[in-house]
């Protein structure tokens, strides 16, 4: 969420680096409603002030007047609560400003690639994709997922299930011990107020699973990644700046309905309504965001590294980047059988975008300013055992494992 005083005082900055981001900023109507908002809010302090002078006077003869003042001051609250309801309908589905170094673009196509990493296996077969590997050995079922769960569900048996276990358990180790982040425990379902503060909700809400309950004055959801909870960690918080920085990571499920991308990715494990991963959560001072944001990308990239598999850095732009993201490196994986590379990490830098949705400041010289944020993928699970079983594969349809991941797997050489 952006400064209210900012906009005011550039909105023509703002109207242009919105513009970049595809999103159309009417002035206009900011302007106005912003006008008539503080209005009211003049209006009704005066009256405040007005009654509370009447209060002070023993005269009885102003009672009826302090209580025509009272109607007006309910009639102007209910008015200004209306007006700054309008204001903030606006003012939450304002995206985050990319930052000058960001391509500028409408989509992916105007994304900047940074550096490639690795080398791509030369086959001597051709190569199958995970969805035949998997059902050679009846070890991921898709069949059976839907029946009980529909489409976009998928369950892993046996090694690959095993597999699973032992790359998260693999990333969290590297994470916690190598790279200092904090392992937490999250709840996967969260209130409103918490999908709120990352920027899930209002914009994004097609995309949420919500629960019912009964007897409840508040919504709740599935978390759709482990940033929403891991960066509301500090939510109406305020700390010391020698606690800072903070970093946390979590091996959660994640719960989306996709709701834009119907008809993509509708084969395999690659884009399911449930999967697992390993996120990344650094809450700093916000002047160090851009170099925290290279730390937290070598961190997800070391993963790939010692995992021996091939992929690219992308500088996404500004048509591409989320919603709450100031600046954002994809990391993609080389997939065989697609003969190109998928994105298998995300990191952002927020800024102090989120911070301000969740009202998490820090003390600092100049007073409490609010924190900056920035989370990461590191890695998508589902994703890492594709590109693990079609970069690994044999001829006999056999997966190698690597060898950071052998004791893991109990020591197997091959699945």
């Amino acid at each position: 969420m952006h400064n209210i005083k900012d906009l005011r005082k550039n909105l023509d900055h703002f109207k242009k680096k919105l513009l970049d981001r595809n999103f159309v900023f009417k002035t206009e109507n900011f302007e106005k409603l912003d006008k008539y908002n503080r209005k009211l809010i003049s209006e009704k302090e005066s009256l405040e002030q007005k009654k509370g002078i009447l209060s002070k006077s023993k005269d009885k003869s102003n009672f009826e007047k302090s209580k025509k003042i009272s109607e007006d001051i309910s009639k102007i609250s209910k008015e200004q609560i209306t007006a700054q309801h309008k204001l903030n309908e606006l003012l939450h589905i304002l995206p985050n400003l990319a930052k000058d170094d960001v391509p500028i673009g409408k989509d992916e196509k105007s994304n900047k690639l940074i550096k490639k990493f690795g080398t791509i296996k030369d086959f001597d077969f051709k190569p199958k994709s995970h969805v035949d590997l998997g059902l050679k050995f009846n070890q991921i079922d898709f069949e059976t997922a839907s029946k009980l769960s529909g489409s976009r569900f998928v369950i892993l048996r046996n090694k690959i299930a095993l597999l699973e276990r032992a790359l998260t358990n693999f990333m969290l180790d590297i994470h916690t011990t190598r790279f200092g982040y904090m392992e937490i425990s999250p709840p996967l379902i969260v209130n409103e107020d918490v999908m709120f503060g990352t920027g899930q909700l209002p914009k994004f809400e097609e995309d949420q699973f919500e629960i019912k309950f009964e007897n409840s004055d508040q919504r709740k959801f599935l978390i759709p990644t482990a940033e929403v909870v891991l960066t509301n960690l500090v939510r109406k918080s305020l700390i010391n700046k020698d606690q800072l920085p903070q970093r946390f990571v979590s091996s959660t499920p994640c719960f989306r309905k996709e709701a834009g991308s119907y008809g993509k990715d509708t084969k395999g494990i690659f884009r399911q309504h449930q999967f697992h991963k390993v996120e990344l959560v650094s809450i700093i001072e916000p002047n160090k965001c851009l170099t925290e944001l290279e730390r937290m990308l070598n961190c997800a990239k070391y993963i790939l590294e010692k995992l021996e598999l091939p992929f690219q850095i992308i500088l996404l732009s500004t048509g591409d980047m989320g919603f709450s993201a100031e600046k954002t490196y994809d990391i993609e994986v080389w997939i065989p059988s697609e003969n190109k590379y998928r994105e298998i990490s995300s990191c952002s830098s927020c800024g102090t975008f989120q911070a301000r949705r969740m009202g998490a400041k820090y003390k600092s010289q100049n007073g409490n300013d609010f924190v900056g944020t920035l989370n990461g993928s590191g890695l998508a699970v589902g994703r890492l055992i594709i590109a693990l079983l079609e970069n690994n594969q044999n001829e006999d349809g056999s997966i190698t494992i690597p060898n950071v991941l052998k004791k893991y797997m109990n020591n197997l050489e091959k699945i």
